[in-house]
């Protein structure tokens, strides 16, 4: 009898190929969202036969570049780095009409920094398919729950990027 071996990332538990499968025959563009406990990553991503192709990256670490002196892994830093994707996109004239979220392994969570991100795109005029139930409330997207500073600094930061 023969041992099946699956696909490397299968094995490690990074890629769950029945999500993935779906999400490319859809023959949208994907909004490929990653997290970590320092940043967050977003990239745009679109299908090709012989491997992904990104169209663009951005990290939360290249808000220091607008002045955001905070920390980079919180809500107000994920809807800045979506503004600032949003931004590159339009500058460049590679925005797509339309995209999907791809969250990966990560768990669901309404309210959670990845949808911060989702809505500064869907705010930017970029159509993403996403529920509005998902987003975080615009209180804690301003950084009110972080201090007065912290809101002061999310505006000044937003309007170099708007």
């Amino acid at each position: 009898m023969q041992k099946i071996v699956y696909y490397r990332r299968k094995r490690e538990g990074r890629t769950d190929y029945k999500v993935r499968l779906t999400l490319l025959k859809s023959r949208t563009p994907r909004l490929v969202i990653r997290k970590s406990n320092k940043h967050l990553l977003l990239q745009v991503v679109t299908y090709d036969p012989d491997g992904d192709h990104i169209v663009t990256t951005v990290t939360s670490k290249m808000l220091e570049k607008f002045g955001w002196t905070r920390a980079t892994a919180n809500t107000p830093a994920a809807y800045l780095t979506g503004l600032l994707l949003a931004k590159r996109l339009k500058d460049a004239k590679k925005a797509p009409e339309r995209m999907i979220v791809d969250i990966g392994l990560q768990k669901h969570r309404a309210g959670s920094r990845m949808y911060a991100a989702v809505k500064a795109l869907c705010d930017a005029g970029i159509e993403v398919a996403c529920g509005a139930e998902a987003f975080p409330s615009d209180a804690r997207i301003a950084g009110t729950h972080l201090g007065e500073d912290a809101a002061k600094l999310f505006e000044v930061v937003k309007k170099k990027l708007g």
